[in-house]
């Protein structure tokens, strides 16, 4: 039976959903014919019932299909489509300096990426910081951008994956976000849409992130891979360390300056550095652009440090509507707030422990996200200068520079980064920013 209420009924009491059911709900969310009410309970069946495996693939099939789907065979490109997607962290800027760096390899990468969600940072919010850069292009311009440029970092169109943008609508009202099945067919039937001949995925775990604790973060990396395998899509994931700010920086201006200074050598943070290096890798190997990992490292720090990744940025950067120089000028083009206010540790000591969802939080109450979806975003407020766990600060020392709209925001985005950060006195060592890579049904950790 393709009734909405039966297809509810065969959920909600734990049975399987076949392909006909599931293709019937994705149809209705996207024709109507399905009430927000109708959806709203069968997702709710769904977080509580789940999904196996072939209802995973079956969901993100459906979805996938519901819009547009990519195909680059007659661009000619002449090498392999490929992309990287988070599940979202505190001053998570790799895909900033990630997709140019493939680029420059020989790779072509259509990156659809979205805002920030929750206390997490969100790519597109960044790129908005540069004046003029266009996150809405058409599929044209989409289109001629990664064939010209070889990537382009852009928001999810109207046309593609409806089903999902009307769904997570939906989801984000009804607390049913934390489905893995749910979060599953969400990513992937966008990324599956945009054409891919490969996927690598960072899935963030930790006190900042969506995933805190590790079975949870092994539960959905191995749902992505396997279902995104299963849908056809070649697909790697790497566990990454979220149990503090990734970078030296937070915010979106501060972000993007932090991803030029990178690309064009003047500071390397090595944490953010490490996991770039290790997902852009794995995106070669994955479309054949090098036959082992040494060969894949070997031509990324060329590609890094000929100027060759900076210089796919900055002509991703202008094609899509942004400044020529941003590389050069990246102080003059970005927005830079009016109060910066360093703020001095009270003690001697090491960083020892980050509370990083409150730094995140933090952000917000600067104006650098949302509280509700219309809110403006301001680009230029944020924390930049961070220490890593297990660096050592003297007492007076600066713990991070707070960018604020007013000294009030300001005074109060220092007390909460005080409080969010550990200083303790014991040496404490640095934590791995790897932690765990996925690849099909196998595990391994880290070396």
């Amino acid at each position: 039976m393709l009734l909405p209420q039966e297809i509810i009924r065969a959920k909600r009491d734990g049975a399987a959903l076949d392909a006909p059911q599931i293709q019937a709900f994705v149809r209705g969310l996207v024709d109507g014919s399905w009430s927000e009410g109708q959806a709203a309970a069968l997702a709710m069946a769904i977080f509580f019932r789940g999904m196996d495996g072939p209802e995973r693939v079956a969901l993100t099939r459906a979805m996938m299909t519901s819009g547009d789907v990519l195909e680059w065979g007659s661009a000619h490109l002449g090498g392999p489509v490929l992309d990287k997607h988070s599940t979202g962290g505190v001053g998570d800027k790799v895909s900033l300096m990630l997709a140019p760096w493939v680029a420059a390899c020989g790779g072509f990468v259509p990156m659809i990426s979205g805002r920030g969600l929750g206390h997490t940072g969100g790519t597109l919010d960044k790129f908005d910081s540069i004046p003029g850069y266009q996150t809405a292009p058409s599929l044209d311009l989409l289109r001629r951008t990664v064939a010209q440029v070889g990537c382009a970092i852009i928001g999810q169109t109207a046309d593609l994956a409806p089903a999902d943008r009307r769904l997570y609508g939906i989801r984000d009202v009804t607390a049913t976000v934390e489905s893995v099945p749910l979060i599953t067919a969400s990513i992937l039937s966008k990324k599956l849409a945009a054409g891919l001949q490969g996927l690598v995925m960072d899935v963030k775990v930790g006190n900042g992130a969506f995933a805190d604790h590790l079975p949870m973060a092994l539960d959905l990396a191995q749902s992505l891979v396997n279902v995104a395998e299963g849908a056809g899509l070649p697909t790697r994931a790497w566990l990454t360390d979220m149990n503090q700010v990734l970078g030296r920086s937070c915010g979106n201006a501060v972000e993007m300056q932090e991803a030029v200074d990178f690309l064009t050598g003047a500071d390397r943070e090595p944490r953010l550095w490490e996991v770039t290096r290790a997902l852009a890798a794995d995106m070669l190997l994955l479309g054949g652009l090098a036959a082992d990992e040494a060969e894949a490292f070997a031509r990324l720090d060329r590609a890094l440090d000929s100027g060759a990744a900076a210089e796919r940025f900055e002509r991703m950067v202008h094609t899509l509507g942004g400044p020529a120089d941003v590389l050069a000028s990246s102080r003059q083009h970005l927005p830079a707030a009016p109060v910066w206010l360093d703020v001095p540790v009270p003690r001697a000591g090491w960083v020892s422990a980050v509370r990083t969802r409150d730094v995140g939080v933090a952000i917000i109450e600067l104006g650098g996200g949302r509280r509700k979806a219309s809110d403006t975003v301001d680009h230029a407020v944020g924390y930049t200068g961070l220490h890593a766990i297990g660096q050592r600060l003297e007492a007076g020392d600066r713990l991070a520079t707070v960018h604020a709209r007013d000294t009030a925001s300001a005074e109060r985005a220092a007390r909460a980064l005080l409080a969010a950060v550990t200083v303790s006195d014991e040496p404490c060592a640095a934590q791995a920013v790897l932690v765990q890579k996925i690849s099909g049904s196998t595990t391994g950790a880290a070396t």
